[in-house]
């Protein structure tokens, strides 16, 4: 009861927050829809911008942590709102810093779908896709390529993972094997999955055997 009631208050706050972001954008009033989400975020998590940008997906993964099981409720609820500021920044014309935060937000998506976290304040898979797609005209960086691998992997995206895992072997970004071992998990997988994923197991075979792969 007690844990329902605490999500519960917390994904009421984030709606207020929501619909009055979402006026203020209207109102051109972005100044003060930024301001709305860093109460919340100083009030739910004792953080505010500086520090969001100082510490790394994985740094906010182990804080929103309990007993080493993380907080799935305070982390949709925290990536939703780095979402947003991303959004207003980059209609403010600040696109470093709507960048940043965006692909922040977009960790924190993909991590919680790789957790098997149900939604509560958004659909981690939707929100993950929402994300990659308005960093479509971006280069991202290698530790956000790895992550969407694994990511795109675990949903059965095959083609697109290999996509990626071909651009961080061609960046020089994976370790020795690493990349065998995505081909070798990729053939545990049975025929129908890998023709759904957009592969075939003689594509598979033949880079293995051919050593195209590092």
């Amino acid at each position: 009861m007690f844990q329902r009631d605490y999500i519960m208050r917390m994904i009421e706050q984030l709606g207020q927050v929501a619909g009055a972001v979402l006026g203020l954008k209207k109102e051109w009033r972005h100044a003060e829809a930024l301001q709305a989400i860093e109460e919340l975020l100083e009030k739910q998590f004792r953080l505010n911008s500086r520090l969001l940008r100082s510490l790394s997906d994985e740094d906010l993964v182990a804080m929103l942590s309990r007993s080493g099981n993380p907080d799935h409720a305070q982390l949709q609820v925290l990536a939703v709102l780095l979402r947003e500021e991303a959004d207003l920044l980059l209609e403010l014309g600040q696109e470093s810093a709507a960048f940043v935060l965006r692909i922040k937000s977009l960790h924190l998506f993909m991590r919680l779908s790789l957790m098997g976290a149900e939604r509560i304040a958004a659909d981690p898979d939707e929100e993950a896709e929402r994300q990659l797609e308005a960093l479509a005209s971006y280069e991202l960086p290698p530790d956000t390529k790895r992550l969407a691998a694994r990511w795109m992997e675990q949903r059965g995206s095959y083609a697109l993972a290999e996509d990626l895992m071909f651009e961080l072997e061609e960046d020089g970004e994976l370790a020795p094997g690493e990349n065998e071992a995505f081909y070798r998990r990729l053939l545990l997988q049975d025929d129908e999955r890998l023709a759904a994923g957009g592969v075939t197991r003689l594509e598979l075979l033949t880079v293995l055997k051919e050593d195209r792969i590092g």
